[in-house]
């Protein structure tokens, strides 16, 4: 009884509209669900094009039959975002603590439309092009800073060996996740330090919430998309402040990265997070997206793996430590049971587009629009000086 009253009093952090696959999004036209395994599913009552109803529904339970996707025309149609400068501070700069200011579909036009919008989701663009044909072992630039980020979250891994499991009888979301942390908040502050210069140090009031709500929620203790932006929003503030530079990008995907998602992994398998507002059977993943997008560029016009080849074993087993969609399509396989095209359609579907430029350029566009623009998940998202919240402003900003 307790535990179904957790779950009616979450609030959801991801939308449940099933997301347009990048195979329908390209200017090819290829059959959506050709290689799945489920029919079409039936007509429903339309749900919001900007945010579905509130209700949680775990991953043990998924939706078998989906709501149609009112928004699918319009992700087909959107532009694909491209790269953009990030927009340095100049200094002295005033710091703020960041807020929430994102509570209705109106709010989520707003930000959208807005500079700070286009900038981050520029920033997001230009790491996966600078990992485009690149493996993860390849060589890059790997600056001082990039080496302690990297250092800060093997701590974070280590914490995970400290820390164990506690003996409960609930299966998911164990509490000494809460305990690991709890750690993470207590000692935030000492961790940026190791990174910002003297004259930025000021700035631990906005980025040290961006931090620790990149790990996941510890009264819920779950995990989702909603988290995983804000680490990128943290990188892209260390990005604005100078922290680290565009000559970084390479290694923020290939080192930075790679170790946040086996960081979250390790989170996921020992304190059992549940997913965040989980779109259950018929989501991308459960749990992240963007080394969807990192992953995909990777396997850009490579030479003999194609979007197919995640169906290919030994491709698998050969190479997933170089390719992060690779890895992830492993952990999955790892994680859940039964057929791919049953447990997984949406990225069954995605094998059958004919390039890795189109699987790139069509998650690009589903990012924006199944992330981005839902209220259930942005309304957690924080506002300061760095990443701004235009408000009514917004109307008279050209």
């Amino acid at each position: 009884m307790e535990k179904t009253q957790e779950h009616n009093d979450r609030e959801p952090s991801e939308s449940r509209t099933t997301p347009a696959s990048p195979t329908c999004a390209s200017s090819t036209s290829v059959k959506c669900a050709g290689s799945t395994s489920f029919h079409p599913p039936p007509k429903q009552s339309p749900w919001s094009e900007i945010s579905p109803p509130p209700t949680y529904r775990p991953i043990r339970s998924p939706a078998i039959n989906p709501p149609p996707n009112t928004n699918s025309q319009a992700i087909i149609l959107a532009p694909v975002p491209q790269s953009q400068k990030v927009l340095a501070i100049s200094l002295p700069h005033t710091f703020q603590s960041p807020s929430k200011k994102i509570h209705s579909p109106d709010d989520i036009r707003q930000f959208i439309n807005s500079d700070s919008s286009k900038n981050f989701l520029g920033f997001i663009v230009s790491l996966s092009e600078s990992t485009r044909s690149h493996k993860t072992s390849d060589s890059f630039h790997e600056s001082t800073t990039v080496k302690k980020i990297v250092s800060i979250i093997e701590t974070l891994i280590q914490w995970t060996e400290e820390i164990p499991p506690a003996q409960q009888s609930s299966r998911y979301g164990n509490i000494s996740y809460r305990t690991w942390h709890n750690r993470l908040v207590e000692n935030s502050e000492s961790l940026m330090l190791q990174i910002l210069p003297e004259l930025l140090k000021s700035s631990m009031v906005e980025i040290v919430p961006y931090f620790t709500d990149s790990f996941g929620n510890s009264s819920r203790i779950d995990y989702g998309t909603g988290h995983e932006t804000n680490f990128s929003a943290w990188l892209y503030c260390l990005a604005r402040m100078g922290v680290i530079e565009e000559v970084d990008y390479q290694a923020l995907v290939s080192r930075v990265f790679v170790n946040y998602i086996e960081l979250m992994r390790k989170l996921q398998l020992v304190y059992n997070l549940e997913p965040a507002g989980s779109h259950g059977v018929w989501g991308l993943d459960d749990y992240h997206f963007l080394p969807y997008i990192f992953g995909s560029s990777q396997l850009i016009n490579h030479k003999f793996m194609k979007p197919k080849s995640i169906h290919n074993e030994d491709i698998l087993e050969n190479f997933s430590n170089e390719y992060m969609y690779l890895s992830c399509i492993v952990f999955i396989k790892k994680v859940k049971k039964g057929l791919f095209a049953e447990h997984s359609p949406l990225l069954d579907d995605i094998s059958g587009v004919p390039n890795w430029n189109k699987v790139n350029s069509g998650l690009l566009k589903m990012y924006r629009a199944e992330v981005l623009e839902k209220v259930p998940i942005m309304q957690h998202f924080l506002f300061g000086s760095l990443i701004q919240w235009y408000g009514f402003l917004f109307l008279f900003h050209d």
